[in-house]
């Protein structure tokens, strides 16, 4: 029997042959995301978490902190019995130090269903608990998430749905595209990607006439089929090369003084900030030829012009700057508004981002509040951990880390997300006990005190929906569950029974009756705007329901044209921000600016190492899946490396070699090729954390993330830096260690 089902990574139906696991792509996506053959390696594998596992130290001698987390076997118990501890545990965290001494982690993407939606089920639960330490913004974008609002406005507002591919397959001319738009990205988005549009809308532009540009030091951030010019500055420059654009903009009388006097504000301060930083003075920085910036600005004030800016950018050291700094370069060329032109940030980054939203809300999963207001920028959780009680800034507020004593962790791991793995591991040591429901041993389960055994999403019902995806889908179950793994909600109810709050945690409903409830708001406002409107039943038995587009009309940046007000200080787009000028961050001043880094590469480590997002998995889900390990090299994640840096160090490609810098080291295959820039080494994140020994945390199968820094991106936004850093990379010599990242621990 074939079953509807959906991922982050697509649409797709299942189906068993031979008692094997076959995944179909949904027969309208006309470009299917190679991700999907990672899918069936889900059900049974022998990674996956039979049952619940205590660390045998917090077992035996009670919750405390340790060095022992991620160097001690596991004792298998009862549910019953572990629960029973695990309630105990939060009543006297929350007696003894306060429900801010509770961290709901959760940051992850553990399933494209709404209901078993990992994160809205934990914080529920730890609100009704009594509360808990939260986290704000993501890893992904948090430099923006904050910036963005400050400067154009509300953040999804201004982003997902102002710039769609239709637009720019028929509109716009140039495509002026800073760190890219890789398809691996956008294949991928909350809720479910069910046809995959961006690499036809790219083809469709190009056949057009449009001209994309490609600035990156990766030549696959733009898909081969666009022929796009490819500029590869120094890593990190990008601010600095816009303001060079700038500058040739307005020397040449080439920007638009009216969009400027209409629609902006702070222009005064940024042309005077941009007297004397000219295409010279950002080729210094960028290592791209003055003229060719010349050159590059007297085409974009040509035609139909768009900037976008990747999430990859903003990801490092003052990665506020180039996404405002992209900005300004859009207002001066006034087109922010016009169909396909103006500035779009994260266009190609997901899944989600250049498509018009839904016309109707899709079915979601309710939450409750948390009772208590305790939250970090979600980067800095190792900060929090190893500085209770210190002071930090945040968006022009002075917080304060709390003493966290107990961490909850649900559908993520933080061992892939999180920067400086050694610092991590030593904050967790800190805590009193660390709790993860998770379905697989990966690095976080094994640094885990309780690895609590959850269902994936092909062992339950769920509605798969995104909000600008037009297909809903029923994710029916293709198999049972796993030995004893239960699903999130469970867990949490019978965690919740002990605790006195059941019933106001289920409020008294199963999981198909919640899905019924979640998809009769879906329902109503069909009906109430003339759509068919499908009851449960029939939504559930036709496996699917496409919802109507809303209008793809520019939103809010084209109403801006108009004379709608932006949600900024001013009313208008913001080319200096009097409110950001007013804290006073030399690290992040009032208008967008060139900042050197703090830690460029040196004489010790003179390479960059760029830490993207891989191609073959969603960042470390599914890493013994077949497309991922079809990705590495003898079970090793591969690493990029220009000839001419290979040549220069010995390195053949295929050969094992040792990525080190003063934070850690790993080891990764070498794949020898010139779509890397000279001087730049990429590896991409999500190979699960395995240490060599007990003793030398030496990543054997090519974690960069031992690497890079855990450093917030400047005290506005103290979002995450991950995605460069500085190393050396040697050739390894002796016989390299076997990886055995895909095996469980030992377990008594």
């Amino acid at each position: 029997m074939t079953l509807s089902h959906s991922a982050h990574w697509g649409a797709f139906s299942a189906d068993w042959a031979d008692g094997e696991l076959r995944v179909t792509p949904h027969p309208r996506d006309p470009d299917p995301s190679p991700v999907l053959h990672n899918v069936p390696a889900a059900v049974r594998n022998a990674v996956r978490v039979a049952r619940p596992a205590v660390r045998r130290g917090w077992w035996e001698k009670g919750p405390g902190p340790t060095d022992r987390r991620g160097r001690e076997d596991f004792v298998e118990v009862g549910w019953a019995e572990v629960l029973d501890r695990l309630a105990a545990e939060l009543r006297r965290v929350h007696t003894d130090h306060g429900p801010t001494a509770v961290y709901g982690g959760s940051y992850g993407w553990a399933s494209a269903g709404r209901f078993h939606h990992a994160q809205s089920q934990i914080h529920r639960f730890l609100g009704m608990a009594g509360g808990y330490t939260q986290s704000v913004n993501t890893y992904s974008g948090g430099a923006a998430e904050v910036l963005i609002p400050h400067v154009l406005g509300q953040f999804d507002a201004v982003t997902r749905s102002v710039v769609t591919w239709d637009q720019i397959a028929a509109h716009t001319d140039t495509v002026l595209a800073f760190g890219g738009m890789a398809l691996k990205n956008s294949q991928i988005g909350p809720g479910g990607v069910s046809r995959h549009v961006e690499r036809a809308a790219m083809v469709a532009a190009r056949g057009r006439g449009a001209e994309f540009v490609l600035v990156s030091p990766l030549r696959p951030d733009l898909p081969p089929e666009v022929g796009a010019r490819w500029l590869a500055p120094e890593p990190g420059t990008d601010a600095a090369l816009m303001i060079g654009l700038a500058h040739t903009l307005m020397v040449e009388d080439l920007h638009d003084e009216a969009f400027l006097r209409e629609h902006c504000a702070g222009w005064e301060t940024y042309a005077a900030y941009l007297q004397g930083r000219d295409a010279v003075w950002a080729a210094e920085i960028c290592g791209i030829p003055a003229e060719e910036i010349r050159a590059l600005a007297r085409r974009l004030a040509r035609g139909r012009t768009l900037v976008t800016v990747s999430q990859s950018l903003q990801r490092a050291e003052h990665g506020e700057q180039p996404v405002w700094a992209g900005l300004a370069l859009a207002a001066m060329l006034g087109q922010i508004g016009l169909p396909g032109g103006g500035f779009c940030y994260g266009l190609g980054s997901l899944g989600h981002y250049g498509r018009p939203r839904n016309a109707v809300p899709v079915p979601t999963f309710a939450r409750r509040p948390n009772p208590v207001r305790s939250y970090i920028p979600v980067a800095r959780v190792a900060d929090m951990l190893l500085h209770p009680g210190e002071p930090f800034s945040y968006d022009g507020s002075r917080l304060t880390y709390p003493d966290v004593r107990l961490v909850y962790w649900c559908g993520g791991n933080p061992f892939h997300h999180h920067q400086d793995l050694a610092r991590l591991q030593r904050a967790l040591g800190r805590v009193d006990t660390f709790v993860v429901h998770e379905s697989v041993w990966t690095a976080t389960a094994r640094h885990a005190d309780v690895v609590l055994p959850a269902t994936t999403t092909l062992e339950r019902e769920d509605i798969g929906a995104g909000g600008t995806d037009p297909l809903v889908v029923a994710m029916k179950p293709v198999a049972e569950p796993f030995a004893e793994a239960r699903d999130d909600h469970a867990i949490f109810a019978a965690l919740a029974a002990r605790l006195g709050f059941e019933e106001r945690f289920t409020e008294g409903r199963t999981p198909r009756e919640w899905l019924v409830r979640m998809w009769e708001r879906t329902e109503k406002a069909l009906a109430d705007r003339g759509f068919p409107a499908p009851s449960f039943e029939e939504f559930w038995a036709a496996g699917e329901h496409e919802l109507p587009p809303g209008p793809d009309d520019g939103g809010v940046l084209a109403a801006l044209r108009t004379g709608a007000p932006l949600h900024t200080e001013s009313g208008k787009v913001q080319l200096a921000s009097e409110v950001i000028a007013s804290f006073g961050y030399a690290d992040c001043p009032g208008h967008p600016a060139w900042l050197p880094p703090s830690e460029p590469p040196s004489a010790e480590f003179p390479l960059w190492l760029v830490s993207n997002q891989p191609a073959t998995r969603l960042h470390s889900q599914l890493d013994f899946g077949a497309t991922s390990a079809a990705g590495k090299i003898d079970g090793r994640e591969v690493m990029r490396i220009h000839p001419q840096d290979a040549e220069a160090r010995g390195i053949a490609d295929g050969a094992v070699v040792r990525l080190h810098n003063d934070r850690g080291a790993c080891l990764a295959a070498a794949r020898v090729t010139d779509e890397v820039r000279a001087g730049v080494v990429q590896l991409p994140t999500g190979a699960w954390y395995t240490p060599a020994t007990e003793t030398d945390p030496t990543c054997v199968h090519g974690n960069p993330n031992v690497l890079t820094r855990d450093v917030g991106s400047s005290r506005l936004a103290q979002g995450c830096t991950g995605q460069l850093t500085r190393v050396q990379v040697e050739a390894y010599r002796g016989s390299p260690p076997v990886v055995v990242a895909h095996r469980p621990p030992p377990l008594g």
